[in-house]
């Protein structure tokens, strides 16, 4: 994989430029943009500001405990990613979720809708660990800035440090982070600003003995919660019984400032109203904040596309606030990349 900036060959006797993108982001969209476009033998270089890749496919382990506290799992709609998790199932990096699902209300159990839930194995961030494997990957880079300097771009992290030059660039961000970003390119960032996402509340809480509930998880009505899911009954993961339980938008926008004791401790007695169990004792709780987590009203764009800027935007925001959304993004933004070089080396062609 070549640095920031080099560029490489098609052959010995055509000696063209190998095009360069930095992508800023690396959950599901950004890394699945990258992953195409670095099969088509373009120079990727891709830059995250956590510690690892994932997004909100993220997993927190404490010791032995672990909890997918941002995606709970995905379903499948679109035969191109029908086609794609076919392939991760079968390379076992994801699975099927058979645990019973409900819908809790008032005091009153139904069952949910009956469809195919899928899951990374071990953990969420299975996905995003296998479709990073091989790429150029900078973590820890908190990216705050970009500029034009000729035709090509420049990006800026958080330490003034510079990483370059990029013929296009893809911004896999939430709305408002690449809003940001894109100061310089009015025209695409107030549509990006216009995409409002609301917070999301997590609490991980392991408990010293299973909860004698007949579910696995619930999308709960007329609560603080919306939904809560039994962690270990996904497939590959530790036994002790661990529990994430989201809060609704509207809960966790009020509450925005709470301490993360304050909120597991709210948020662990709407659990026990919401079942109908008492406090059960816990061994472990922690809580997460998810800034930007849902969409107020997803987009169905794919991307959004500068031409002029060679600059795409993508996110499950612009594509359904989900993860087959945020896959779907990705492949669109990559897509619009590979169909811009492609008509690039036509008119070369032509001109020769």
């Amino acid at each position: 994989m070549h640095a920031p900036g080099e560029t490489a060959s098609e052959s010995a006797g055509t000696a063209r430029p190998q095009s360069s993108i930095g992508i800023v982001g690396a959950g599901i969209s950004g890394l699945t943009a990258a992953r195409l476009l670095a099969e088509r033998g373009l120079n990727v270089c891709v830059f995250e500001k956590a510690r690892g890749v994932g997004g909100r496919t993220s997993v927190r382990r404490a010791r032995d405990l672990h909890f997918d506290h941002g995606a709970q799992y995905f379903t499948v709609h679109d035969e191109r990613f029908r086609q794609r998790v076919a392939g991760w199932v079968d390379a076992g990096i994801v699975s099927e979720w058979h645990g019973r699902i409900v819908v809790i209300e008032n005091g009153r159990v139904q069952p949910s809708e009956s469809q195919q839930r899928y899951v990374g194995v071990p953990a969420m961030n299975a996905i995003t660990k296998h479709l990073a494997d091989a790429l150029s990957v900078t973590t820890r880079t908190r990216v705050t800035s970009m500029t034009r300097r000729g035709d090509q771009w420049l990006l800026h992290d958080d330490a003034d440090r510079e990483f370059g030059h990029f013929d296009a660039l893809i911004i896999a961000l939430p709305a408002a982070q690449a809003a940001e970003l894109l100061n310089g390119l009015p025209r695409i960032a107030q549509q990006v600003r216009a995409c409002q996402l609301a917070p999301c509340w997590a609490v991980m809480a392991a408990f010293e003995t299973r909860l004698e509930v007949p579910f696995d998880g619930a999308f709960v009505h007329g609560s603080p919660l919306t939904w809560i899911a039994r962690n270990n009954s996904k497939p590959g993961r530790p036994q002790s019984e661990c529990w994430v339980l989201h809060a609704s938008s509207e809960w966790s926008a009020e509450h925005l400032e709470d301490a993360p004791e304050t909120v597991c401790a709210e948020l662990l007695a709407a659990l026990g109203q919401a079942v109908g169990i008492g406090r059960a004792p816990t061994i472990h709780t922690a809580a997460h904040r998810w800034l930007y987590a849902l969409p107020s009203a997803p987009l169905s764009v794919g991307c959004m596309w500068d031409d002029d800027a060679r600059v795409a935007v993508c996110g499950d925001w612009c594509q359904s606030a989900r993860v087959e959304g945020a896959f779907l993004s990705g492949l669109a933004a990559a897509e619009r990349l590979i169909d811009r070089d492609v008509s690039r080396e036509r008119i070369r062609s032509h001109e020769r």
